[in-house]
């Protein structure tokens, strides 16, 4: 379908061109990672090729001290959250940040993003947090901790167990089918056998240990890779962290052939599918339905 830019780098840049839809979606995205432009092209991109049309709004925290933007810029194409305080929306995002390493409360924007989170249960039909984000709420909403890993995990990971009766899960069988890229060097601390109250794992893996959860109580999903990364992504992610003489390992899964660099696209169904379905309960919210 059609994903609409109502603000943002590219609109401003006139980098995506918008069409006209009937009665889309409004999403909103509370934008934290550092490349801006390519996480707005890789939401609008994925929203382009969902069943659903939306209109995706771009959002920043204001109590950040920005180091590679423009505060003027940022200002000027981006809203925060005192200019949509009394605004409702469909959906909320929040994206990834390079900051898991940090304790929460380290985090310059930390108390804004509890507000931000706390606002969005009376403003929002739905929540949707990715990586950083959802070790954050899930901490925010639960207490649950997270914990240095021994090393990053890095590349792109097959699901082992799937709750079939979930609905951000439905279309995924056994097998593998949902694959999610992962770039992290933090995991959150969780019993799947005994969770907390309200909190349920849809989709899991051994190796990387819950790939999505949900709280139905909360509107909330949390999601721990990045299923709005673009082909390109992880490599260039690698090629980052070796300039920064960080240590990295080649992405998991996710060369086809390393020497000639072709990469295997092999989690785009699966992050179509899954914001498909993210979709699908907003809608099927909005009309009072339960799927």
């Amino acid at each position: 379908m059609t994903a609409n830019a109502i603000n943002g780098f590219l609109l401003a840049a006139q980098k995506w061109v918008n069409h006209e839809v009937t009665n889309p979606l409004s999403i909103l995205v509370l934008n934290l990672m550092p490349t801006r432009q390519n996480t707005e092209r890789q939401f609008l991109t994925r929203f382009s090729e969902i069943g659903s049309d939306a209109e995706l709004t771009f959002m920043y925290p204001s109590s950040h001290h920005f180091r590679g933007t423009s505060t003027d810029l940022i200002q000027r194409d981006y809203v925060c959250l005192d200019q949509i305080r009394d605004a409702h929306y469909d959906g909320l995002i929040v994206t990834g940040a390079p900051i898991e390493t940090l304790p929460f409360n380290q985090v310059d924007y930390w108390d804004e993003l509890e507000e931000i989170i706390d606002w969005s249960k009376d403003h929002v039909t739905e929540c949707l947090y990715e990586c950083w984000a959802a070790q954050a709420c899930l901490f925010h909403d639960f207490g649950v901790r997270k914990h240095l890993l021994l090393s990053k995990l890095f590349g792109v990971y097959p699901a082992e167990t799937i709750n079939a009766e979930s609905p951000i899960a439905r279309g995924f069988g056994a097998g593998g089918l949902l694959k999610m890229p992962q770039s992290r060097h933090t995991g959150i601390v969780l019993d799947e056998d005994h969770l907390p109250e309200g909190l349920m794992v849809d989709v899991s893996s051994a190796v990387t240990g819950p790939i999505i959860l949900s709280a139905d109580s909360l509107h909330s999903t949390y999601i721990t890779g990045h299923p709005e990364y673009s082909e390109g992504t992880l490599v260039l992610e690698y090629y980052r962290d070796l300039y920064e003489q960080m240590p990295i390992r080649l992405p998991q899964n996710y060369f086809i052939d390393q020497d000639s660099g072709t990469v295997d696209y092999s989690w785009k169904n699966s992050s179509i599918q899954i914001y498909d379905n993210w979709t699908k309960i907003i809608a099927n919210k909005k009309v009072g339905l339960s799927i």
